[in-house]
């Protein structure tokens, strides 16, 4: 069939994407779906369009001019594809290929009418759907016709949306071939779209079917509202009846025309509830035939139903695998860690073999099913009083699927099983004693010095077998009973001192201050030792221009050889030996880090060394120490002056006393995770050096795209499918377009929730206060910590923050994120600096631009976009 220029619709099935596009190879894929009418047809393959595009010299140098377009360059873009363009429609086809298509035309009646339509081979896949980059021509009649609109298809492969959209999805222009169905018309008394998923909620077992008179073209178009009917367990569960004003009609020489539906019709069904519910039976076959959510083009005459396409919905985001049936409620954990990035396979993996609970995976992201734990009323209540005061929005979310009163059921109150993601169960007993926390650091610090000393001898399968005693250890160290109750007392000590506080005093957030500067705190300490590292470089001036330039790893060898160059470079040496491992996107073992890739912190420096002056760390910290201080006293004499004072100001004490003990510990299991993490990950890139040696893979980072599981069976067989890590990098670029929910329901429902509040002035951007006071500075959007540009007074504007964005806390003036809840690592941190900080902002990169002057309410939990 390779040189096939036609072959019919009856001979083709999914395997063929390559000859015949997505389209075509999906059309042949339904004709084997029962109960499905496909109209009777026939695909000119790509083979003809490359022969096309070889015979045209002139294409290829357009082409090469296309390549070399700045992505951004949105006019240059329109104006050559519009050449290429016209090129293309321009060439006559061949003799050959000409009568290869009449002949076609001959055999399923050259008189009659028919739909032209493109079929790319980078349409309607799994990952992207292309839906509409490319032309459709409906009731074209006649051989020449034919052949005209055939050229016209090939065209529209380069219309600026096809070039634009295959731009931002990673596809080279090269690499796409156009091929193009001829189907006989359909004229139907109604057309439209079925959705096997809701698009809007992502339901699975919601379906939605949009119809209206007349060609599916008038809805395509947006040229009248559709009739909107939602289907669910085989019944109609909504309805709406639009006033469909107009209708696209084909015309007897060809073409279409609008037409203007009479008035007694215009508010008339469509379809009868009968006929939306044999399209959903229809559209359910087509799921199961493809093995995912269909998005459905149909139309029905009065031969009954005929689909004319079927393509994957690519903007639903992936469910769970589940190999029961029951319900289940998936929460996120990127929005937990900080990482809503997606991450790679390893990634993926060595969480789920470390981590405390079992970890799902959908998308490139992990998730935590809770549904036991809704199901038993005390696990219930202790987890959404946890969500709620950490994030609002995720506890939202949870009680909307609650509010269902069918889907999780009410069971007795039993062992979940596993440490709980969070418990407000009866208040940490433990001692307020600082050598706890020591203690605690020092068994932490022993067990990664005993794993870096033990894997040092180890390669090949006895990697992997040590590694897995290596992750038991790792999870003993995480589940630490002692470790978990100093972190739940500092916790604690804060919920209780902002609510008893607040009803005393009627003070809102009063912990906030009262932690700034608390001691033990890691990841504090890695931004103020970062101000040092500037104290070190500022004097040496060539160092400094030196540093501006930097371009790739190797600069830290070359500072030697400059005035100062020793001591900058033993400085920043000395600052990656203890913080190296870190990274934005750290929980991802996969993602570079700073010892990797130390330019990264180099643009954070130079920031220190222009915005602040010698011994700032200390003055930072000192300043801070003494705030918490001064307000401990403030707090406690107005307190005594309450009636009942000395009581609740000996209550008060003992909870600041237990906040500045324990809160700083908070971050440190998270840095003892990632330097475990750091240090397999050096080793199984040691195994991916002598597999790159030995041929088995093509780079050391091919190893990302393995499962742990996959990888030791990679060392062990020394084969590996260079198939599947191909496949996994194209699955990978895909999930970076997805948006992972707050929560999502085993039946596809993805739910964000929402802030009940009406206490923000109006068009303020509302979020989750998680340190107090009020700025108004400069907003800083920035996306890629290693592109900050931060003067004194800005104000941070971001996705989210891990702890490696820390070093950026130091100069800013306030905190906004997208993600984020009050005991995550940037609203700790916030907090020891005393910075106002809204997290959890939905859309605040895109609704806040670079530049403009924002008003951030830290104690309210809102910002004012300012004119």
């Amino acid at each position: 069939m390779s040189e096939q220029y036609v072959v019919d619709l009856q001979e083709i099935d999914e395997s063929q994407v390559a000859v015949v596009g997505g389209k075509a190879a999906h059309l042949g894929g339904l004709l084997g779906v029962e109960g499905v009418r496909v109209p009777a047809g026939f695909c000119v393959t790509t083979n003809a369009f490359r022969r096309i595009m070889a015979e045209t010299p002139s294409l290829d140098h357009r082409l090469d001019q296309l390549a070399g377009v700045d992505p951004d360059d949105q006019e240059a873009i329109r104006t050559l594809s519009a050449e290429i363009r016209r090129a293309i429609e321009e060439i006559a086809p061949p003799d050959d290929l000409a009568r290869a298509i009449t002949q076609a035309l001959a055999r399923h009646g050259e008189d009659g009418a028919y739909a032209v339509r493109s079929s790319a081979t980078a349409e309607d896949l799994p990952t992207a759907s292309f839906a509409g980059q490319q032309d459709t021509y409906l009731n074209v009649v006649g051989p020449t016709a034919v052949l005209q609109h055939v050229s016209r298809c090939w065209a529209s492969l380069f219309t600026e949306r096809a070039v634009t959209y295959r731009r931002r999805n990673g596809v080279d222009d090269r690499t796409v071939r156009m091929a193009v169905v001829v189907q006989r018309m359909v004229f139907p008394h109604a057309a439209g779209i079925l959705f096997t998923a809701d698009p809007v909620t992502g339901n699975r077992k919601t379906a939605t079917v949009d119809a209206g008179f007349g060609l599916g073209e008038a809805l395509v178009s947006g040229l009248v509202n559709p009739d909107v009917y939602k289907v669910r367990h085989g019944e109609v569960v909504s309805r709406t009846i639009a006033a469909k004003e107009r209708a696209v009609h084909a015309l007897p020489s060809g073409g279409t025309q609008q037409v203007t539906i009479e008035s007694r019709r215009q508010e008339q069904p469509a379809l009868t509830d009968a006929q939306v519910l044999e399209l959903v039976r229809l559209g359910r076959r087509i799921e199961a035939r493809f093995g995912g959510p269909q998005d459905i083009e149909w139309c029905v005459d009065d031969e009954g139903f005929h689909i004319v396409q079927s393509r994957p919905i690519t903007t639903l985001f992936p469910v769970p695998e589940s190999d029961d049936q029951e319900n289940h409620v998936y929460v996120s954990v990127g929005h937990q860690q900080m990482m809503t990035d997606p991450m790679k396979p390893l990634g993926l993996s060595m969480w789920q073999l470390t981590a405390m609970v079992p970890m799902h995976t959908a998308g490139g992201r992990l998730f935590v099913d809770v549904a036991r734990r809704l199901a038993s009323p005390t696990s219930r209540d202790s987890m959404l009083d946890v969500a709620g005061r950490s994030d609002p929005l995720i506890r939202d979310a949870l009680e909307t699927v609650l509010e269902r009163d069918d889907f999780i059921p009410s069971l007795p109150d039993m062992d979940p099983g596993g440490p709980p993601i969070g418990s407000a169960s009866a208040p940490i007993e433990i001692e307020t004693d600082p050598a706890v926390v020591t203690k605690l650091i020092e068994r932490s610090e022993a067990s990664i010095t005993e794993l870096r000393r033990d894997i040092a001898a180890k390669s090949g399968p006895a990697l992997f077998e040590f590694l897995l005693e290596a992750f038991e250890e790792h999870k003993r160290v995480l589940g630490d009973p002692l470790s978990f109750q100093v972190i739940m007392a500092g916790m604690q000590a804060t919920w209780w001192l902002n609510d008893k506080l607040g009803e005393w005093l009627g003070e809102k957030n009063a912990a906030d201050t009262l932690t700034l500067s608390a001691p033990d705190n890691i990841t504090s300490e890695m931004g103020l030792a970062l101000l040092d590292v500037a104290d070190v470089i500022r004097p040496h001036p060539e160092v400094v221009a030196f540093l501006g330039d930097v371009d790739g790893e190797g600069f830290l060898d070359e500072l030697v050889e400059l005035p100062g160059g020793t001591e900058a470079r033993d400085a920043i040496e000395a600052y990656l030996d203890r913080y190296g491992m870190r990274c934005v996107g750290e929980i991802d073992i996969t993602r570079p880090r700073w010892r990797e890739r130390p330019s990264t912190l180099v643009p954070v420096i130079l920031d220190n060394v222009r915005n602040f002056e010698p011994g700032a760390a200390v003055r930072r910290f000192e300043h801070g120490r003494q705030k918490a201080r001064k307000k401990e006293q403030d707090v406690l004499s107005r307190l005594r002056a309450l009636p009942d004072g000395d009581r609740k100001a000996d209550e008060a004490k003992q909870m600041i006393d237990r906040v500045r003990t324990f809160i700083g510990y908070r971050e440190y299991p998270k840095y003892g995770i990632i330097s475990r993490t750091f240090v397999y990950k050096q080793a199984l890139l040691g195994e991916a050096e002598r597999l790159v040696q030995s041929g088995v893979l093509a780079g050391k980072e091919d190893i990302f795209y393995l499962t742990f599981q996959e990888l030791h069976d990679v060392v062990r067989s020394h084969r590996a499918d260079g198939r599947l890590i191909e496949q996994r990098k194209e699955e990978f670029r895909s999930y970076h377009a997805l948006t992972p929910p707050r929560v999502l329901t085993s039946d596809g429902e993805a739910l964000n929730g929402a802030y009940r509040r009406d206490d923000a002035p109006a068009g303020a951007l509302i979020g989750l206060p998680v340190s107090a006071g009020s700025v108004e500075g400069r907003a800083r959007v920035i996306l890629d910590m290693a592109q900050a540009d931060l003067e004194v007074g800005d104000i941070l504007v971001t996705a989210y923050t891990d702890p490696s964005w820390s070093p950026l806390f130091v100069g800013i003036a306030g905190l906004v994120t997208e993600v984020g809840g009050l005991m995550t690592h940037g609203a700790v941190i916030a907090r020891e600096y005393g910075l106002p900080a809204v997290v959890g902002v939905e859309r605040a990169t895109r609704l806040i631009q670079d530049g403009q002057r924002i008003r951030v309410h830290g104690t309210d939990g809102y910002i004012e976009i300012l004119s």
